[in-house]
């Protein structure tokens, strides 16, 4: 399914013209999901990523020299990826975000404060809930790192789950290991902080950057 999935949607995908940047399946099965469940450990996910943590993000993976031309190219190709959220029949974004994400200067405290500003803009839209995994929780059941899992509106297409990882990206199509993946996320989402109090501790640290 996977591969015949990739393929028909690569046909028709506005990604096409990203070849260079997006080169596995991931973004046309993104654009295709009706449903967007993601954990992330280490940063803001590509979705809500403003433009300059994007550059920062993109410039710190990509090796020296940097070449402007390269990380102006991928750091476009991510923000046409958001507009996936903004679209007539946008995908449920359900995302649960590590506390320590909040706190990692990735970007420096101004341009920080700008991409916590966009998560609680974002999680305005009926279709995007951001909830914090705060640190009190202690351990928990994603321990083992970030994975997003994929669903579609056909019910012939299954879940997916998917884990990027710098020695290649992983996609999961076995309905068990999937399984694993949708109920590691829902004990995650269980501990997590509510929407409402995720946005209050997001709005804190935000005044806490303006301060320091």
């Amino acid at each position: 399914m996977l591969m015949q999935l990739a393929k028909e949607v690569r046909k028709r995908g506005w990604w096409t013209a990203y070849a260079d940047v997006f080169t596995g399946s991931y973004v046309g099965l993104e654009d295709e999901a009706s449903r967007i469940c993601q954990w992330q450990v280490q940063l803001v996910p590509g979705l809500l990523q403003t433009e300059d943590y994007a550059r920062v993000v993109i410039s710190a993976g990509r090796p020296e020299p940097h070449d402007p031309e390269d990380i102006q190219r991928r750091v476009m190709a991510r923000m046409a990826r958001r507009t996936l959220l903004s679209r007539p029949g946008a995908p449920e974004l359900h995302a649960v975000i590590d506390e320590s994400v909040l706190h990692r200067p990735i970007a420096g405290h101004e341009m920080m404060r700008d991409q916590l500003e966009a998560i609680l803009i974002a999680a305005r839209r009926p279709n995007i809930t951001v909830r914090i995994l705060p640190y009190s929780v202690g351990a928990h059941a994603g321990l083992e790192g970030a994975f997003t899992v994929l669903s579609f509106t056909e019910a012939v297409d299954p879940d997916v789950a998917y884990v990027e990882g710098t020695a290649g990206d992983i996609y999961v199509e076995s309905s068990e290991q999937v399984d694993r993946y949708k109920i590691a996320f829902g004990r995650i989402w269980d501990v997590a902080l509510s929407p409402e109090e995720s946005q209050k501790l997001i709005i804190d640290v935000k005044e806490q950057l303006t301060h320091d």
